[in-house]
């Protein structure tokens, strides 16, 4: 089998259709009635690595379940008028979520470059990781 769309070319049309925001940038908007930030990672992932404080989490796999109104799994936070900021763990994930949300309507979407990975590595604040 040979697929007609690779994730590179995947994430190289959702960058150039998306805004994308530096940790500093995104850091920013923090706790801003206006803004969501989406967190993308599974649970397992936040256990293990921490967590953005406010941040909302949202697994990747539910991401267009819970946007859309008429899906039973939907989440009303989609359906506010706010500016979402979605981040994952290195920005890949996040890419392809923001450019999903906006196909489906939400028009204030962006995603952090480099996601969490790049968040802790510049010393922005989190929440730790729970304790094994």
């Amino acid at each position: 089998m040979q697929i007609k769309k690779g994730y590179k070319q995947m994430l190289a049309e959702a960058n150039a259709e998306i805004e994308t925001l530096s940790v500093a940038e995104a850091a920013a908007l923090q706790g801003r009635d206006d803004v969501v930030l989406v967190d993308l990672r599974d649970p397992r992932e936040m256990d293990r690595e921490g967590k953005i404080a406010g941040a909302f989490a949202c697994t990747r796999g539910m991401l267009e379940f819970w946007i859309d109104p008429e899906s039973p799994y939907h989440k009303p936070i989609f359906a506010e008028d706010k500016r979402f900021v979605f981040f994952c763990a290195g920005g890949w994930r996040s890419a392809l979520a923001a450019k999903t949300a906006r196909d489906m309507g939400i028009e204030k979407v962006a995603h952090i470059d480099g996601g969490f990975t790049e968040w802790k590595k510049v010393g922005a604040p989190i929440e730790p990781p729970k304790p094994r």
